[in-house]
């Protein structure tokens, strides 16, 4: 009787497929000195708005500011996920910076951030929006891939830990 063992992929779906094609290493900083939430945001506004001519990038960080005030986008865990909404692009978009020191964020923990994971989406994708969020938070709810994914040694690895 032949085995019709199959590849192990079934029992460990890939959570981080939230990311694929999103986050190349021209979008992320590494080791960047960021004295405050606000300069952080402006930081991600200028990776963001690098990808796509059309964008402005004091409109991205307006955006990014704006959903901030509304609570913070701090997750816990060293972890924060900007993000926002935004009128003329047509795909979501992806940023990251890796700080040097952890930044207060006001993250639901308390704990400062090392990683934050910025994230635009065209003003009329609510669905795939929070489906990136719901995926982001799965990945980063598992501690170990979590704590694998702060200790990344430069770029490359963060790619491949997250993309």
């Amino acid at each position: 009787m032949a085995s019709t063992a199959q590849p192990d992929t079934v029992s460990h779906p890939t959570h981080h497929k939230a990311l694929q094609g999103l986050l190349t290493a021209d979008h992320i900083r590494y080791d960047i000195a960021i004295s405050s939430k606000k300069r952080l945001l402006e930081e991600l506004a200028g990776l963001l708005s690098q990808q796509r001519t059309a964008l402005d990038k004091d409109t991205v960080c307006r955006t990014l500011t704006e959903r901030e005030r509304l609570g913070s986008t701090g997750i816990g865990g060293g972890i924060a996920l900007p993000h926002g909404r935004l009128n003329g692009i047509n795909e979501c978009i992806a940023a990251a910076i890796r700080l040097k020191e952890p930044l207060g964020f006001d993250a639901p923990d308390e704990q400062p951030i090392g990683l934050a994971i910025a994230l635009l989406v065209p003003a009329d994708a609510a669905k795939q929006h929070l489906q990136i969020l719901a995926e982001l938070a799965r990945l980063f709810h598992d501690a170990e891939r979590r704590d694998k994914i702060l200790k990344a040694p430069d770029t490359a690895g963060l790619v491949a830990l997250l993309a």
